[in-house]
């Protein structure tokens, strides 16, 4: 697997609060017990030096954590804290942050050594609110040094989603392909998200790519790369070096545009036209930019490429987008459904763009069967070659899609599951998902709150991670499976 970039580092810092009239040193102890912890977990942390107690040591903690390059916090309440303070700082640094606190350690120091921070939490919150701020509050935001670790490292994973969707920019090439409006792409919730947006048309990327033609020893660099990682896989080598400009294209287009951000997605008209003016089909291009960590959604998805950036940066590891497609034949054996039932299961699939690290051995470019009957039906096919195929790799998955809604709002869903460990038997980059209860989710949420076919795939756990910091970007509306009994908004009690 190539080394991910197009992904921030989080640089976390801790601070530790107090108020006056709570013993300092309650609160300079606790903060060094935590920080104990952490290098337990190997977990680095930056700590401020400074205990906020007012508005100064505020904006001193602000200057002494951004000299130092901290780009999220942990702000910890070792005994009441003064909310004043403690949300002035969290304000003035501007950064991802979340409140923890401390707990009571033992019933032999109740007196001196209570800190009241469970009753410091609420007032906290309180003035966030107050400030129009949002933090991250773990879901048991008070707890033992031990404990407080760990709400710290989930928040590094947090932190790091946030920090690179407020530096992001989306690339677009194309309008969406006809009857494709699922795909729609509302631009002022990407704004609030803080994204960056740059829409070009299809003539610019075939504009683009011409323009690479005369970098020849690029080109047949690129293809070289490509044939050694298809290996007995090539099925089309004399399109490599087609795909190769392509790729040469794209990167050069995005070293070259990202501006004011820091990292980007691209999100790319890939068919019908494409085909006819390029030569190829750009999956395989696709597959090798996930891999790298610049996802690059099909049919000018816009809120796909975002979503699969989110789930890249949550599991630090490539992720795809696939149609949830198709249902499973109950004739089609499966010998573990990993808690999900029969009706519960779908196949994910799409042409051929999920990265050759997330597939079995064995995958291989071919040539897509749904243009090829649409482009060259009765004839070999040529322009519509270059999809990567194959079978997703089993093992735990989360399925996840953030979306602007027509009237501009945002809302997501996030589902834990498995990529079941059984063939297909079909065609394109696909695999059977085994999600529990995911029936009634995909009646109610997905098809219910009108979202679109496309959902990103993680390949590793990750719902945890992407519910939190969803919640911490300012999307309200956040929906996961519900067990049996309990009803969806709107679902029939009487067909339970």
């Amino acid at each position: 697997m190539k080394t991910l970039k197009n992904t921030p580092k989080v640089k976390l810092g801790i601070v530790g609060v107090s108020r006056d009239c709570f013993p300092i040193e309650l609160a300079r102890r606790r903060l060094k017990e935590v920080l104990a912890e952490c290098r337990k977990l190997d977990l680095p942390v930056v700590p401020c030096s400074v205990i906020i107690e007012t508005e100064a040591h505020a904006m001193a903690a602000v200057e002494e954590l951004t000299a130092k390059g901290v780009n999220a916090a942990a702000v910890y309440l070792g005994n009441f804290g003064p909310e004043g303070p403690l949300t002035i700082f969290a304000r003035a640094f501007g950064k991802p942050f979340m409140l923890c606190a401390a707990a009571e350690e033992t019933a032999k120091d109740l007196i001196d050594g209570r800190g009241d921070a469970y009753c410091g939490m609420l007032n906290a919150s309180i003035n966030t609110g107050l400030r129009g701020l949002r933090p991250h509050i773990p879901q048991m935001p008070v707890g033992l040094p031990r404990e407080v670790a760990a709400m710290i490292a989930h928040f590094v994973d947090v932190a790091r989603v946030a920090i690179g969707v407020k530096a992001l920019k989306t690339f677009s090439f194309g309008p969406r392909p006809q009857d494709f409006y699922a795909c729609n792409a509302p631009i002022k919730p990407l704004y609030d998200l803080g994204i960056e947006v740059m829409e070009n048309s299809e003539l610019d990327m075939y504009v683009l790519f011409n323009s690479m033609a005369d970098r020849k020893r690029e080109i047949k660099a690129i293809a070289r790369d490509m044939a050694a990682e298809l290996g007995a896989g090539n099925q089309h080598p004399e399109k490599l070096e087609q795909l190769a400009q392509f790729e040469l294209a794209l990167l050069t287009f995005f070293e070259q545009n990202l501006g004011s951000r820091q990292f980007g997605v691209f999100a790319n008209k890939c068919w019908p036209s494409f085909e006819k003016a390029f030569g190829f089909v750009p999956c395989y291009v696709n597959s090798r930019l996930a891999a790298r960590g610049i996802p690059a959604a099909c049919e000018v998805d816009i809120y796909g490429a975002v979503s699969e950036y989110l789930c890249q940066l949550a599991t630090q590891t490539p992720a795809t987008l696939l149609d949830v497609n198709n249902t499973v034949p109950d004739d089609l054996p499966i010998e573990d459904l990993k808690g999900a039932s029969r009706k519960d299961l779908f196949m994910g699939f799409h042409c051929g763009n999920t990265p050759q690290c997330c597939l079995c051995e064995g995958c291989s470019m071919k040539y897509q069967l749904i243009m090829h009957r649409l482009m060259e039906p009765d004839q070999a096919p040529n322009i519509t070659c270059g999809t990567l195929e194959g079978v997703l790799r089993p093992g735990p998955t989360t399925v996840f899609r953030l979306q602007g809604t027509a009237d501009c709002k945002l809302r997501s869903y996030v589902a834990d599951g498995h990529i079941l460990d059984a063939n297909p038997a079909s065609f394109g980059g696909i695999g059977i998902f085994g999600i529990p209860n995911f029936a009634r989710f995909y009646r109610h949420v997905l098809i219910g709150k009108q979202f679109p076919h496309h959902a990103a795939v993680a390949f590793k756990p990750s719902g945890r991670i992407l519910f939190d910091a969803t919640k911490l970007l300012g999307v309200c509306d956040i929906q996961a499976p519900l067990p049996a009994g309990t009803l969806y908004a709107g679902e029939n009690p009487f067909e339970i």
